[in-house]
């Protein structure tokens, strides 16, 4: 089945992918122009792979926890795209996604476990707790023991554990990784672990879930927090 799978949580990447084997993807991060972006990047992985929109069988969607604004860009994309193609959308958690990505990079490095961190703004992030059980598989081969959910970075139960992810990056003082003395060492090719989801990962993740059983969510977005947004008080009443 082919699978076109978007995420708009911190990077804006879209994938089309035959089952889990990878046809076409394309990333790229501008956490200010998600909605600008998205539409030309599914274009391309649909001509790259020489597929038909009509052709699509199903579409995957990061449903976060994110920001507001980029995160519900990816997620109606989806929506829009699932109703005029007549095909169902599979949600599923973006720092789940961002797991199996650092995981298919790191295997080594993040075999005791490790924490994923991504930029929730407000001087905070979202955040999950991955213990391994089979670090050569990173489809199936962890699971979550804490999150997701939304802290500072000096409140997140890491349990000593190395941290990666955009989030981590910008606390390194708080969520040290890898190669900062955490117990496993650096990825053994010494290559810099993912910092965001890889929308092609993340199609895999929904097509191994479809096929085994697995947590998929609805297609809505999941902010942990209120949005930046609200009413004027003096308008909430009309």
């Amino acid at each position: 089945m082919l699978i076109l799978a978007l995420d708009t949580s911190s990077s804006v990447g879209a994938a089309l992918l035959d089952g889990e084997r990878l046809l076409a993807a394309e990333q790229h991060h501008d956490p200010r122009r998600h909605g600008e972006l998205l539409a030309p990047a599914i274009s391309a992985v649909l001509a790259a792979a020489g597929v038909d929109r009509r052709e699509l069988g199903a579409v995957a969607v990061g449903v976060g926890p994110a920001p507001f604004t980029g995160l519900r860009v990816g997620v109606a994309t989806a929506l829009v795209l699932g109703e005029a193609l007549g095909v169902p959308v599979h949600g599923v958690g973006s720092l789940d996604a961002l797991a199996a990505t650092a995981l298919a990079a790191g295997r080594g490095s993040l075999a005791g476990g490790f924490v994923v961190a991504a930029d929730a703004r407000r001087k905070e992030v979202h955040w999950a707790r991955i213990a391994v059980d089979d670090a050569s598989d990173p489809l199936s081969g962890w699971r979550r023991t804490g999150g997701p959910a939304v802290a500072a970075p000096g409140d997140v139960p890491t349990e000593g554990l190395p941290a990666v992810g955009r989030g981590a990056e910008l606390y390194r003082e708080a969520l040290p990784g890898p190669a900062d003395g955490a117990p496993s060492g650096p990825p053994s090719d010494g290559a810099a672990l993912p910092t965001d989801p890889d929308p092609g990962v993340l199609g895999a993740l929904v097509a191994r879930r479809l096929e085994r059983g697995g947590e998929l969510l609805a297609p809505q977005p999941l902010y942990l927090r209120r949005p930046d947004a609200v009413v004027p008080a003096a308008l909430a009443g009309r």
